[in-house]
């Protein structure tokens, strides 16, 4: 047979299968052996064409080796030789190979003779190849040769150490923000890989390479070998599927896919939810189910590798600790005493020594989740259990996330359950939504950690005056625990905590705080992200809000912890900086009852401050003069005395000033621009930061009594090239300057940049509101997918209205921009021209 022919009987009975996986619903693990099987019949094919010794073996290794190959995978191949080749023969091999890849193949291929396998062995990866290994065609007895060689080679104990080491590098790899919305179906934590890796080893140990052959073994039980089954079985659909969709070995879930998948297998979106994101939330809840599976078996097989018992001490009548793990004294304790589950996680809390649960003990208590039913859930003694929990020192977070993975969380608040493996394609929240909120409990709980005071001291020096904190973690449980339930999540999670509340004994105080944080948790992060913290008003507005300073104190821990959990990418420097002074501004409220006489007080501040660098007063009083009361409710006082020290001498100068300095807040820069005002100003400071990939997170514009713009920016790098903002303060400085005062003609809006993926397949409709607050100013609010440029375009809409940005918070979450702009203008004069803008600017954002 030709290898034209032979490529072309290949790609027929490929796409014939493909066709019966679509058509008759065969499953994965059939499609995968038939795949394999065609490849086998070909690959003979191949090599009786080329008439190749027959003292050689072709044998399959890797996953082609297991007999499950993927639609796209490479075909790993062995080649064995009985001694090393002479040039004829390496003339032959070099036709072989070229021969499988020009009939359609993607080969990866080694050529060894027995000892040169033996010689490869050191390296784990080899053997794990041979110990899959599987001929296909060639010398029997040759193949068998180099099985026993292996066997006698293989170290057991070692080959467990090296994969379990390996496993927790490929862990680590995949920690990724990325690798959590886009996961991999074969490397990520949770996936493929980790079954395979327990097969692996459990093959190597002699204990059998089938979950069947697990169960017969003792490993694991019957009900517990379908289960695993079963969830290997969806990772391997949609493995197979993804292949095919993107017509490529592709492993990750893409956006770009996941949509398709979900119309694919089934799922329909009901009004709440996405179809995706309920397709996510089956892969995250198999994924959390493999990774238990998989450290549940890892240490049994060590304890079956490693027999040698450890160092032992009684911890109460139903437990003993052995090494450093939490062990039940009887493996039916749960089944006989279901309130135990509780207690053991109690005890490793109470017992910092305590790393984990042993393997038998954490088999007995998966083995045992069923039991926490509605009963269990009634009980006082559970309850107290639980609340006890929640009050220990030390352990929370550890506690928590091991209750979750353990199913016991979910099982325990079945709200919780609810959400497990949820995950909202919001484009900013990167967890799904049950580790959100296990993340913003443990945020709560660093702060309360002495050695990580530096990192949030405010919230540090709060919490460690606050007075029974778990009502911060109960709220932290509820604040999101309704989402995806369509209405407001915030409301309804707020009756799910009044019932928890009630249910376990909080006073009736204790009671009201936390079911108004969770009823409240997005009011204090709204009001300093979008909201001009300046207006007395707006502070009074919010201070009548807040019940008490325990509240205010309780809210704000709160706040910054959820923001903290969202996402690295939304949390930053300034929006800390926002709620800092939102929180500061609110407790002087409360505190004295009025309002400050914020424009004396920030004067006089000021003041100080250049007297500091033996600056009299009169030097910048024709300044001062200059600038209205909005300036000095605006700025800061040492941003008045920054301001003040570069223009006192500069009042009417002609060219434009550009200053630069590093941010107090940490982060990003301060830039100051001082210029006679002049058209499109405003635009044209946009498009430079644009240009530099730098982003404008808030802009304070003035325009002074005598015609000049005073403005302040805070920019930071979006590039994530590191590159130090010292490095670039010259040159902003230099070149923004230049720009202004040449004051050329703009060049043509940029289309922007590349569209984040998950933007593209998960559009944010925008959303364009024009409005006025109490005193009369006009208030722009815009929600839009965020894109390189943004802030330029919207600044070109508005100049071309005539509209004046008096000042704007941009307010950035992941991949979704929400921005507030105070504007003044003519065009804002009727309802029509406020239509008319709100189009174009609409029109701009899609």
């Amino acid at each position: 047979m030709t290898p034209a022919a032979i490529r072309s009987s290949l790609k027929a009975a490929r796409e014939a299968l493909q066709r019966r996986y679509a058509d008759q619903a065969m499953s994965p693990q059939r499609l995968l052996r038939a795949h394999a099987g065609l490849v086998d019949e070909h690959l003979r094919l191949v090599w009786q064409s080329l008439a190749m010794p027959p003292e050689l073996v072709l044998a399959a290794v890797g996953g082609y080796g297991r007999g499950e190959l993927f639609p796209k995978s490479d075909i790993d191949l062995l080649i064995l030789l009985p001694e090393q080749p002479d040039a004829a023969l390496q003339e032959r091999l070099r036709d072989l190979v070229g021969t499988l890849w020009d009939i359609g193949l993607e080969v990866g291929h080694s050529i060894r003779t027995v000892g040169d396998c033996m010689a490869e062995c050191s390296d784990v990866t080899v053997q794990t190849n041979l110990l899959e290994a599987r001929l296909i065609t060639g010398a029997p007895r040759l193949f068998e040769e180099m099985r026993l060689a292996l066997s006698d080679h293989l170290n057991r104990r070692a080959f467990f150490l090296a994969k379990q080491q390996e496993q927790g590098k490929r862990h680590s790899r995949f920690l990724d923000i990325d690798y959590n919305l886009e996961p991999n179906l074969k490397e990520s934590p949770g996936g493929l890989r980790d079954l395979q890796t327990v097969l692996w080893i459990s093959r190597a140990s002699g204990c059998g390479s089938t979950w069947r052959e697990l169960a017969a073994a003792g490993l694991i039980s019957t009900s517990e070998a379908r289960a695993i089954a079963r969830h290997e079985a969806l990772l391997q659909t949609l493995r197979i599927r993804l292949h095919y969709l993107a017509r490529r070995r592709e492993d990750r879930l893409l956006f770009d896919h996941q949509a398709a998948l979900a119309e694919q297998m089934g799922i329909r979106a009901p009004s709440a939810r996405r179809a995706s994101e309920q397709l996510m939330q089956r892969y995250y809840r198999t994924r959390r189910a493999v990774r238990l599976l998989n450290e549940v078996l890892l240490q049994a097989l060590h304890s079956r590798l490693f027999p040698e018992s450890g160092a032992s001490y009684p911890l109460n009548a139903r437990f003993i600790a052995r090494d450093t793990l939490l062990e039940a004294r009887d493996e039916e304790l749960f089944q006989r005493e279901p309130a135990a589950i509780l207690e053991c996680f109690l005890l490793l809390q109470q017992h910092p020594r305590l790393t984990g649960l042993a393997a038998s003990t954490l088999r007995a208590l998966w083995r045992a989740r069923p039991l926490i039913d509605a009963q269990f859930r009634r009980a006082p003694h559970n309850r107290a259990a639980f609340m006890r929990i929640l009050r220990q020192p030390q352990g929370l977070t550890h506690a928590l996330r091991l209750m979750n993975r353990l199913d016991v969380l979910g099982r325990y608040l079945p709200p919780f359950g609810r959400i497990v493996g949820q995950l909202q394609h919001d484009l900013f929240h990167i967890h799904t939504v049950d580790e959100h909120i296990l993340m913003v409990v443990r945020n709560l709980r660093r702060f309360t950690l002495p050695e990580l005071a530096h990192e949030f001291p405010l919230c540090s020096r709060l919490i460690h005056d606050f007075a029974r904190p778990e009502v911060l973690y109960i709220a932290g449980l509820f604040h999101d625990i309704a989402k995806g339930r369509g209405g407001d999540h915030s409301l309804l999670g707020r009756a799910d905590a009044d019932r928890f509340c009630r249910q376990h004994g909080l006073s009736d105080e204790d009671r009201e705080l936390v079911i108004w944080l969770v009823e409240q948790h997005l009011a204090m992060s709204a009001i300093a992200q979008k909201q001009d913290l300046s207006d007395q008003d707006v502070i009074a507005a919010f201070a009548a809000r807040i019940r008490n300073e325990r509240h205010l104190v309780a809210l704000y821990l709160l706040t910054v912890a959820d923001v903290r959990g969202t996402s690295p990418k939304v949390w930053n420097a300034w929006k800390g900086k926002l709620l800092e002074d939102l929180f500061n501004a609110t407790r002087r409220y409360l505190s004295e009852g009025k309002t400050a006489d914020q424009v004396g007080e920030t004067r006089m501040a000021a003041s100080q401050t250049l007297a500091l660098y033996a600056i009299a007063p009169d030097s910048y009083q024709l300044l001062w003069a200059q600038l209205e009361s909005d300036y000095f409710l605006q700025h800061e006082p040492h941003e008045i005395a920054w301001h003040t020290r570069l223009l006192a001498h500069r009042v009417n100068t002609t060219e434009a000033v550009v200053k630069a300095r590093l941010a107090r807040i940490g982060e990003g820069l301060q830039v100051m621009v001082y210029s006679p005002d002049r058209p499109q100003l405003f635009v044209r400071i946009c498009s430079f930061f644009a240009d530099m990939n730098y982003n404008i997170v808030e802009a304070k514009v003035h325009t002074t009594q005598h015609g000049y713009a005073l403005d302040s920016f805070l920019v930071m790098d979006a590039s994530g090239d590191a590159t130090p903002y010292r490095d670039v303060m010259s040159y902003i400085e230099h070149e923004l300057a230049q720009q202004i005062d040449r004051g050329s003609a703009l060049a043509p809006a940029s289309q922007g940049g590349r569209i984040n993926r998950q933007l593209k397949h998960f559009p944010i409709a925008p959303e364009v509101v024009i409005e006025q607050d109490e005193k009369g100013r006009h208030l722009l609010s815009l929600v839009a997918g965020d894109r390189p440029g943004l802030l330029a375009r919207i600044a070109r809409i508005l100049s071309s209205h005539a509209i004046t940005v008096r000042s704007a918070k941009i307010n950035t979450l992941g991949s979704r921009a929400e921005d507030t702009f105070w504007i003044t203008g003519a065009e804002l004069a009727t309802p029509a021209r406020q239509q008319a803008l709100r189009d174009e600017l609409l029109s701009g954002l899609t």
